[in-house]
């Protein structure tokens, strides 16, 4: 529930979600009272291109957005109709797009920050992440059905592809700023696959598996996703195309260059770390800043030198937000050791016909035995009725 930024000035804002606004919940029991009760935990956030907006949701189903330049200022705090699971702001910045459990996309206006939302697009699964192109001109949504439509912003009732390939829940979408024609995503496949999205045509895949193998014994536990890397995390930095991941369990972050003119990724660098980490980013520089579960240094900052990625531990900005992280690690007390969101999105497969068998025999066995007693019961009343025929022919003689 509570958001740390270092400012340009290297001073800190903070903001806690528990002093925000209470909103209504949709669902009122008899008394007339919220049955469904959220907590303040955040869901998803975004920054605006330019860094002049950012806008959140939490688990109470609200929306708080807010101006960053000259100071931070919360504009609004507005309801959603279901919980978010990901949202994204307009190039444009005149709206925020949010995505849902419930597999819709509404969108909230910028410019009228009270306004309420508006239906743009619905799938029938939960969506998992929304993304746009950089023209505003495309919005794209990811399922838990492993599908990723392309739909015409002006329109989007109307589909301009379907991106189809994965086998698993498509965790993680990202249109690549600085070569917009080509979209990069993730899955509980374990796969990382580029596309050209306009067309659907997929034109690069990597198996992550080769790649993440050795460290899942780098785990203090066994997850249920190991072995399976689902990404929980991309962020991308234009200056050298890289790319960085967060796979689900796995301490580790791992870097690829993006090959634009070959339409692939190159595997660059591995960052192991100890302990789980939370969240990773991009700074336009280049430095790649790490939240780890660990309170006595739950921030990491990496810098590149010669093509690698190393560590940094003078950064005054590091070392301040850091301090304020230990000093309120009690908020964060809630999530250490929490389990995987991913583990519950895998298909479930069932082997039942070991079960079948089973109560087959069991049934031929009741059977069998029913006819065994009817057997039974019908030679018993065959021999009484012998018998009183028996006596009745003595009587007469």
């Amino acid at each position: 529930s509570l958001l740390v930024f270092v400012c340009s000035d290297d001073s800190l804002f903070v903001y806690d979600c528990i002093n925000a606004e209470k909103t209504t919940l949709g669902n009122k029991g008899q008394d007339g009272k919220p049955t469904d009760k959220g907590s303040d935990d955040i869901l998803a956030f975004a920054f605006s291109p330019s860094g002049d907006y950012f806008a959140l949701t939490d688990d109470s189903k609200r929306l708080v957005l807010f101006h960053t330049k000259p100071s931070w200022e919360c504009v609004s705090v507005r309801s959603v109709n279901r919980r978010g699971t990901s949202l994204i702001i307009t190039a444009a910045e005149d709206k925020i797009l949010v995505a849902d459990k419930s597999g819709d996309v509404y969108s909230y206006s910028i410019t009228e920050p009270q306004a309420e939302g508006k239906l743009e697009l619905g799938h029938l699964s939960l969506l998992l992440d929304v993304a746009l192109s950089p023209d505003d001109q495309y919005i794209l949504t990811a399922d838990r059905d492993e599908k990723i439509r392309v739909s015409l912003a002006k329109a989007p009732h109307y589909i301009v592809s379907y991106c189809l390939g994965h086998k698993e829940f498509v965790s993680k979408i990202l249109v690549i700023p600085n070569y917009p024609d080509l979209l990069l995503s993730a899955s509980g496949d374990s796969t990382l696959r580029l596309w050209e999205y306009k067309s659907g045509e997929e034109v690069y895949c990597c198996h992550l598996s080769s790649i993440c193998g050795p460290e899942t014994t780098k785990t203090d536990q066994v997850c249920p996703c190991v072995l399976k890397y689902p990404v929980s995390r991309i962020t991308y930095c234009c200056q050298g195309g890289y790319v960085a991941i967060l796979c689900d369990c796995i301490p580790t972050v791992y870097v690829f260059q993006l090959d634009a003119t070959a339409q692939q990724l190159v595997y660059r660098q591995k960052i192991s770390l100890t302990h789980k980490i939370w969240d990773i980013a991009f700074e336009e520089t280049g430095d790649l800043w790490i939240l780890e579960e660990n309170s006595e240094a739950p921030l990491q900052l990496y810098r590149p030198c010669d093509g690698q990625w190393k560590p940094v531990t003078d950064d005054k900005g590091l070392q301040k937000m850091s301090k304020y992280l230990q000093d309120n690690w009690t908020v964060f007390e809630g999530f250490v050791g929490a389990e995987s969101h991913y583990s519950c999105l895998y298909k479930a497969s069932f082997d039942n016909m070991a079960a079948y068998l089973q109560r087959k025999e069991e049934r031929l066995k009741q059977q069998k035995k029913k006819r065994q007693d009817l057997q039974h019961g019908s030679n018993g009343q065959t021999k009484k009725m012998k018998t009183e025929e028996s006596s009745t022919l003595s009587c007469y003689n």
